[in-house]
């Protein structure tokens, strides 16, 4: 590939991914499996969720006590109280909660809805949290592929984040290896 070309590729073949599963050793060998070729300073995104299923960063809400908190405000707009009680337990700082939608700041300091907690893509009554170290769980993944490859690359662990009270969605490195 030239220096002024970019190509996205992505990986087929990535299995249902479940906790204590070895993400590295996967997308390594689904890219093995696809023969994708693999350079010197190519470039790995890999999507949080299935970053934060393998290192087990999943809550099964039948283990959830909702707060009052949660309870009232469930209530009041019709949501689940215990994934409410969940991003309450998972913010930091509730910056705005108004019109259904909570946006706080998680313990990494990103500022989001719901602290990251999503319900989709999980098995039902289920919620995925972020990763507790991005840039670690990246650093991880960097190695792995890195010792299979035998090549320079970079991991971005990555995220869709809304955009609150408006229209569309932005991608976001939550996590960098390899690249500034």
């Amino acid at each position: 590939m030239s220096s002024n070309e970019l190509k996205i590729l992505a990986v087929p073949g990535i299995p249902e991914i479940l906790p204590g599963l070895d993400l590295g050793e996967i997308i390594a060998q689904s890219t093995r499996k696809a023969n994708l070729e693999i350079d010197t300073g190519d470039i790995f995104v890999v999507a949080q969720k299935i970053v934060s299923k393998a290192e087990g960063q999943v809550v099964s809400l039948d283990t959830i006590e909702p707060s009052s908190t949660a309870l009232r405000w469930a209530e009041f707009y019709d949501k689940d109280a215990r994934i409410i009680e969940v991003v309450l337990k998972e913010s930091k700082r509730l910056v705005r909660m108004e019109r259904g939608l909570i946006i706080s700041e998680t313990a990494h300091g990103f500022i989001c809805a719901n602290a990251g907690v999503d319900a989709s893509n999980t098995v039902p009554n289920q919620v995925s949290l972020l990763p507790k170290d991005p840039d670690e769980s990246a650093t991880r993944i960097l190695r792995a592929l890195e010792k299979e490859f035998a090549v320079k690359l970079a991991v971005i662990v990555s995220d869709t984040f809304g955009r609150p009270w408006r229209e569309g969605q932005v991608n976001v490195a939550l996590g960098v290896a390899g690249i500034a």
